[in-house]
């Protein structure tokens, strides 16, 4: 790695929108993944899969590719759209063992500005045969807090069998939150739906017909390696979601679809469409694609370990805590258990999490959920979330809330709150003490958003255990309704630099708000 120019760069807003756009443009290939002609060099790699970066920071980043052939990786970083200065950072060699990604980390950025990036990828025995750069940039966080920050979140992508339609224009809702230009984006899992196949039609229950783009991989569910890379490829071939990638940068967890509806460790599956039945070996393979394919700072190859969850620090104003709500949970079951020390979270997490939270000096903090926290979530008879419906004192994995809330309030920590996806709808609620069996915590909010390009879902019911009130939902009336008849939903979080005040958008498709509140900081909670 070569050491950073000394360059000044532009301020972190004062890039146009365009400039941005046009990098964008720069990444985009033709769709199925085939490199646009005018990059196709006979017999050079070719990164026809776009850049996508993760985990950015005030000083850091990942940056990711996918090449067509074995390749050296390069980054070249530069403080100008022109490249007129670069630095270059010398990345993996690309092969079959990770399909062909690599994650290159750039460390010693400067904070709150724009990094205008280009990857090329190198012939591993001739380094001067290279392919054509794939461009993209982003915006490092920012070390004063005057410049505030600004991010959207929702998940849920090409579920129940609704995937990428030409006729609508693929994932559009990737453009709307494009043209929000938010510092990052926080996808709260089921990035895919390793469960659900993607047919080429669907009859809507009006006569009309729902196409879909398809590929050999998505035509059943997902149990080799290969099957779990082409279904966490599938996404890619959506042209508005590598403009996105190109621009926005990621913080990315997974939950259950990644590997099997409600899937817990241990399980062995009575699902009649897989001859893999131990869904050990099933997650395990997952988690292998998941972080091929997405540039995750706490998975290979960044940590030989590999674990979902970490934390982000994005400046003063805000850190946030992406939870793992998968990997360490005990089975689904009624939730009646008086002693679980497993929970959810698993003690080890829990214990991270607590301690992280004690330590971090960030205005808020924002706790990424791969699942809401009140809202009744069935797995047949059992249940899938925290919540189980019975309004009285805590049982269960509702136990392991309790204790996290209880540490929130006598350790006095302040500015917390919950952001989620999962339910397929959009809704607020406030959680108040004084209308819980539970008493023992400060009040605080919980918003969910989502889904981005999956069937929408009717409201569950609310457990009354820590008190939580409704104060806006937005649900369709069915299960499963398409993208076409609920539109995509999403949230957006914008913290005031001067004020420290946190606004709260719940948006749809189109960039419509559906609903907004404004917290303020400092207080235990929130």
């Amino acid at each position: 790695m070569s050491d950073r120019p000394q360059t000044s760069q532009p301020g972190r807003r004062g890039v146009l929108r365009g400039a941005l756009a046009t990098s964008a443009a720069l990444a985009l290939p033709a769709i199925g993944g085939a490199a646009a002609p005018a990059f196709a060099l006979s017999g050079r790699p070719k990164a026809g899969w776009g850049v996508q970066a993760g985990d950015v920071g005030a000083h850091s980043g990942l940056v990711w590719v996918r090449s067509d052939r074995p390749a050296r990786m390069v980054v070249e970083t530069s403080p100008t759209e022109s490249f007129k200065k670069v630095t270059r950072w010398r990345g993996p060699l690309i092969g079959p063992d990770t399909d062909f990604t690599g994650t290159t980390r750039l460390r010693g950025l400067p904070p709150g500005e724009q990094i205008h990036y280009r990857v090329r990828l190198a012939d591993p025995d001739d380094p001067r045969r290279t392919g054509e750069p794939v461009a993209g940039t982003f915006r490092t966080a920012s070390v004063s807090r005057r410049d505030g920050v600004r991010f959207l979140w929702s998940g849920d992508i090409a579920g129940q069998g609704w995937g990428i339609n030409p006729d609508r224009g693929g994932y559009r809702v990737y453009e709307d939150m494009r043209a929000l230009d938010p510092d990052f984006f926080l996808c709260s899992g089921d990035n895919i739906y390793a469960d659900g196949p993607i047919l080429p039609s669907v009859t809507l229950p009006d006569g009309r017909v729902w196409r879909n783009v398809t590929t050999e991989e998505k035509s059943k569910v997902a149990e080799t390696l290969d099957e779990f890379r082409g279904a966490f490829r599938y996404n890619l071939l959506d042209e508005n979601l590598l403009r996105f990638n190109a621009q926005i940068p990621t913080i990315t967890q997974w939950d259950d679809h990644e590997v099997h509806n409600n899937w817990y460790p241990g399980q062995i599956l009575s699902d009649e469409r897989y001859t893999e039945k131990n869904v050990d070996v099933l997650s395990a393979r997952s988690l292998r694609a998941f972080s091929e394919y997405f540039p995750v700072s706490t998975l290979p190859p960044g940590d030989a370990d590999g674990r979902v969850y970490r934390v982000l620090r994005q400046g003063p104003l805000l850190d946030v805590f992406v939870l793992d709500m998968r990997t360490y949970r005990n089975a689904n079951s009624p939730g009646r258990q008086t002693d679980d020390a497993t929970g959810i979270l698993g003690a080890e997490q829990l214990a991270w999490l607590k301690r992280e939270l004690s330590r971090s000096r960030a205005v808020w903090k924002v706790i990424a959920s791969d699942m809401p926290l009140g809202l009744v979530v069935p797995d047949g008879t059992n249940f899938e979330a925290v919540a189980q419906g019975d309004p009285g004192a805590p049982l269960g994995r509702e136990l392991q809330l309790a204790e996290l809330l209880r540490h929130i309030k006598h350790e006095r920590i302040t500015g917390t709150l919950w952001l989620t996806t999962d339910v397929h709808y959009t809704s607020a609620q406030h959680y108040e003490p004084s209308n819980a069996a539970y008493q023992d915590f400060e009040p605080f909010w919980e918003f969910v958003s989502g889904p981005l390009a999956a069937g929408g879902f009717k409201a569950l019911k609310l457990d009354g255990t820590f008190g939580p009130r409704q104060v806006f939902i937005k649900a369709p009336d069915r299960n499963n309704t398409s993208p076409a008849e609920t539109p995509p939903y999403f949230g957006e979080v914008e913290i005031d630099g001067g004020s420290g005040e946190l606004t709260v958008r719940l948006r749809q498709e189109g960039g419509d708000v559906l609903f907004s509140q404004t917290l303020q900081p400092g207080r235990v909670g929130q």
